[in-house]
């Protein structure tokens, strides 16, 4: 059917190699475990909208390691918007975030809803050192431009 392999001396039989490439890559995947970083100082991004809120962890040159949302935390529909729910998020968040070692973090709050302060409470709560809290929620300088007036008024 198919031509018959010739092995030369310095080759060996596939039964034999193979059993030794397996041994191999079960070493490898020994020595290979992941390694956490250790980040103890952070950033927490709070965004809160009027339908939910998202925590946000990251280091100081911006790589997410970390982050919850109220729909995370088991709350759906307009549940999800409220202040119990950022609470809950923002423990889920830090309970994530401790696994890499952060102990204190600069807080960044954006946007209008009912979780903003919320939010910060329950990462204060939950252990967090909070360094900074500042606010960059985006305001309008005039906005868009409004509708025409309608004729005869």
């Amino acid at each position: 059917m198919g031509k018959k392999k010739v092995l030369d001396k310095s080759e060996q039989p596939e039964s034999v190699s193979k059993e030794t490439s397996k041994d191999k890559k079960a070493t490898t995947k020994a020595s290979k475990s992941k390694k956490r970083k250790d980040i103890p100082k952070a950033r927490v991004y709070v965004n809160c909208s009027y339908n939910s809120t998202v925590i946000t962890f990251t280091d100081y040159s911006g790589n997410v390691f970390a982050w919850s949302s109220s729909g995370c935390s088991g709350f759906r529909g307009s549940k999800k918007g409220t202040a119990f729910a950022a609470t809950k998020a923002a423990y889920d968040a830090y309970d994530k975030a401790s696994k890499y070692g952060v102990k204190e973090a600069s807080v960044i709050v954006k946007g209008v809803g009912m979780g903003r302060r919320a939010a910060v409470k329950g990462l204060r709560t939950a252990g967090l050192i909070i360094t900074s809290l500042s606010d960059r929620t985006p305001i309008p300088h005039n906005g868009c431009r409004p509708r025409k007036k309608p004729r005869g008024s």
